[in-house]
């Protein structure tokens, strides 16, 4: 079903506002492979009868529906959204409100970097019940996937995570200091449109420009794609290779561990090009 067809005939139904309202269910989805789901989620999934998801949400992973469920697409873009945000939550409110039981289905983990946290809140201070259901974030899922662990006693003993996109003010608001630190992981999610000016700013403010780093395209999916090569170079092996999102950015020492742990993988893909270590 179309979502905004759904907002307007929600926002109709003045009649059932009065009855118990249903419970809303945020479930993270993981990073796209099925296999990954948590039990808890498979198990929201198949009890579902009405779900809204998101943009990143797998078909494998809707597999797991109930053939009858309603399925409304509310997923988010850059630049490109079916819904904005506040759009989201209030149709979410309003389906609830009316007494159905909501099933809302996020990519990775809904509290990381999914706004899960800003849904979350809305219910709450509506006095709407609901339960959340976490999946493995996106960062998780590559470094298995791709041999790149996040923490490493000889590589990096602090990991974080941040986004990379721009804020409403058109400008990368990030804390470039705490990123550019030594003897971590740093992996940036939503942040390979601004590729060039990241690498540029992370070397500015004192990160080694041969600082081992990794592009990593859609995560644990069956055309995955993992290219590797230093923090100076990788602007231009994203635009020579074309990497499009959903991609994470990974950048520390940890990135050349992935030889050892993927050597089949960084051998094959070394003998055509040296600049680039990928696992399609």
């Amino acid at each position: 079903m179309d979502a905004s067809h759904l907002l307007i005939a929600a926002a109709h139904t003045p009649h059932l506002q009065a009855q118990a309202p249903g419970t809303v269910t945020l479930v993270g989805a993981g990073p796209g492979d099925p296999e990954l789901l948590t039990l808890k989620a498979v198990k929201a999934l198949q009890a579902a009868s009405l779900v809204l998801y998101d943009h990143l949400v797998s078909p494998a992973v809707l597999a797991f529906l109930p053939p009858d469920a309603e399925r409304v697409y509310v997923g988010k873009e850059s630049s490109r959204h079916t819904l904005p945000q506040g759009d989201i939550i209030e149709l979410m409110v309003r389906l609830a409100r009316s007494g159905r039981a909501v099933l809302r289905l996020k990519g990775g983990d809904g509290y990381i970097f999914g706004r899960g946290g800003e849904e979350a809140q809305a219910l709450a201070a509506q006095g709407i019940p609901f339960t959340v259901v976490p999946g493995l974030t996106a960062a998780q899922g590559a470094a298995a996937s791709v041999g790149i662990p996040l923490t490493h006693r000889d590589h990096a003993c602090s990991l974080v995570l941040s986004t990379g996109h721009l804020r409403e003010n058109r400008q990368l608001d990030m804390d470039w200091d705490l990123l550019a630190r030594p003897n971590q992981t740093v992996v940036l999610y939503m942040g390979v449109n601004n590729l060039p000016e990241i690498c540029r700013q992370l070397v500015a403010h004192g990160l080694p420009a041969d600082t081992p780093a990794a592009l990593v395209e859609k995560a644990t999916l069956p055309d995955e794609r993992c290219i590797t090569g230093t923090l100076a170079e990788l602007p231009s092996l994203a635009l020579r290779h074309q990497v499009r999102p959903p991609a994470l950015i990974m950048i520390g020492s940890v990135v050349s561990v992935r030889a050892q742990l993927m050597p089949a993988a960084t051998t094959a893909a070394t003998e055509g090009d040296p600049a680039l270590h990928a696992a399609a």
